[in-house]
């Protein structure tokens, strides 16, 4: 037993070796896909066990970012975002010294569906207001927002410019929020969503779907949908 761990241990490190030099030298870029567990096991001669560890551990390090049935990839340096609260992305970006702006494709009245009226506790066919908006970092697109909005709730929303004020600027202060829920996924976008966010055919999104309460009622649903080389949530929880 011991010496199979003097083994494996030199030689997943080997691996994680090549794979950080290639990436300091510029070879493997920000976003690229690096070498798949098979190749990696024929390129090293080694087990499967062996180049999984070394893919695992650069990827808790953040050096790397594996998606399942996608491939891995060389993770960027990405804007964060704490899983655990609600904050204003204008903030968010301008805190980090950036520059913020927003495109709106949609604002509009629309009939809720099934699953919209699920969502939002209300009768099927119900009118809501539905916004589609795209935020921008330094010029370059960080997250596309997709909301529904309980106009008996807040019915000011289609009223707003939201290029110069943000839903949650307005909605915060219209309805002040008492509790949210969260469902983050790792899942691969569709062709407009693609398109909206400058991604590459083969990149994953990091998906945000919240609901939010005021005086028990919800007040909004939203899909927040970010480029995976770009965006993480990160942050720390103490009960």
């Amino acid at each position: 037993m011991h010496k199979m761990v003097d083994e494996v241990g030199p030689l997943y490190q080997k691996i994680k070796k090549h794979i950080l030099e290639r990436i300091a030298g510029g070879d493997w870029a920000p976003g690229s896909r690096v070498p798949s567990e098979n190749e990696l096991v024929k390129l090293f001669g080694v087990s499967r066990m062996t180049t999984n560890r070394a893919l695992r551990e650069l990827t808790d390090e953040g050096v790397l970012v594996r998606v399942a049935g996608v491939g891995t990839f060389v993770a960027e340096v990405k804007a964060q975002s704490h899983p655990l609260e609600i904050h204003n992305i204008a903030d968010e970006i301008r805190d980090r010294g950036h520059e913020y702006s927003a495109r709106v494709l949609e604002l509009e009245e629309v009939r809720a569906g099934t699953e919209t009226a699920n969502w939002m506790e209300m009768e099927k066919g119900s009118p809501v207001f539905h916004s589609r908006i795209v935020h921008f970092e330094q010029g370059r697109a960080i997250q596309l927002e997709d909301r529904f909005v309980n106009p008996e709730v807040v019915p000011g929303y289609m009223a707003q410019d939201f290029s110069r004020i943000t839903p949650y600027e307005y909605l915060m202060s219209e309805a002040p929020l008492l509790k949210a829920e969260h469902v983050v996924r790792a899942v691969m976008p569709d062709e407009s969503t693609r398109r909206y966010l400058e991604m590459s055919e083969d990149e994953p999104c990091l998906r945000v779907a919240r609901r939010t309460w005021s005086n028990d009622r919800v007040v909004t649903i939203a899909r927040l949908w970010h480029p995976g080389s770009r965006y993480e949530l990160s942050g720390k929880f103490r009960p």
